[in-house]
């Protein structure tokens, strides 16, 4: 692999919400038990299927954990994310790594990379639309752009949840709001003296169609995630496995440029 890049972007180093829980993040990935790494890593590598020794960004790496497994399996990976304490954690961790915002990646040249990836970062970046023309640019042809969401249609920020049917003995997904877009404040550590919050967005499904499209992608295939997990023994296991299976946790799309 190529040694990290040495230049950086001054006007991209400002604070983040979500480098404010990096140290919490960085954390959690180590763990074995992970999302990240027994649903999501998985099902990414079968999905970019990358050739040995093809350029690949990982955009919103974080602290770099997918680039690190992008680059194991052949690629010539590079990770970009606007926070700039993730990125000190992703350097140190061994790869190449830059800071930059999503939308302006001034590092990257036209049509320089063979595939994109972007895991549960695209809902954490405000302008959608700029960022997904900028990975058109970067995007080399036939090139392909892999993204990860937590699934809008049954994840809503602040306005889903799971509840259980007495009646019935099932658990259930309750809805409260799509089609609206939303900004949202999580407070990642409920209940401590002070709040420490990351900024999301919600949007629907069209809303993805309709920005894919205007940067110029068309989406080539859509796939939907479960959970791995299972329920400990007791009267609800049956249903809440069910549930599991039948509610996808992710939601994940490859979008490749229209000719």
């Amino acid at each position: 692999m190529k040694p990290a890049p040495k230049k950086t972007y001054k006007k991209a180093e400002r604070d983040t919400s979500w480098g404010k829980v990096a140290d919490w993040y960085g954390d959690h990935l180590q763990k074995d038990d992970t999302y990240h790494s027994k649903v999501i890593l998985p099902n990414l590598l079968r999905m970019v299927a990358v050739k040995k020794g093809e350029r690949v960004l990982d955009l919103g790496c974080g602290e770099g954990f997918f680039t690190r497994e992008l680059s194991k399996v052949g690629a010539d990976a590079v990770g970009s994310d606007i926070a700039k304490e993730l990125i000190a954690q992703a350097r140190a961790k061994g790869g190449a790594y830059l800071v930059s915002p999503a939308n302006k990646l001034e590092f990257a040249k036209d049509g320089e990379f063979n595939a994109i990836t972007c895991v549960l970062a695209l809902q954490n970046i405000e302008d959608l639309v700029g960022t997904l023309k900028e990975v058109r640019r970067v995007l080399g042809k036939n090139g392909r752009f892999v993204f990860v969401l937590n699934h809008p249609a049954f994840r809503v920020l602040k306005r889903s949840s799971w509840g259980w049917d007495e009646t019935g003995e099932a658990q259930y997904r309750r809805v409260d709001g799509y089609l609206s877009s939303a900004k949202v404040f999580i407070d990642m550590h409920p209940g401590a003296p002070k709040a420490t919050r990351t900024i999301s967005y919600h949007r629907s499904l069209q809303d993805f169609f309709k920005a894919l499209g205007a940067a110029g992608f068309a989406v080539t295939r859509l796939e939907e995630w479960v959970s791995h997990r299972e329920s400990g023994k007791g009267p609800r296991q049956a249903a809440e496995d069910t549930a599991r299976k039948e509610i996808p946790l992710f939601m994940a799309m490859e979008a490749k440029v229209l000719n």
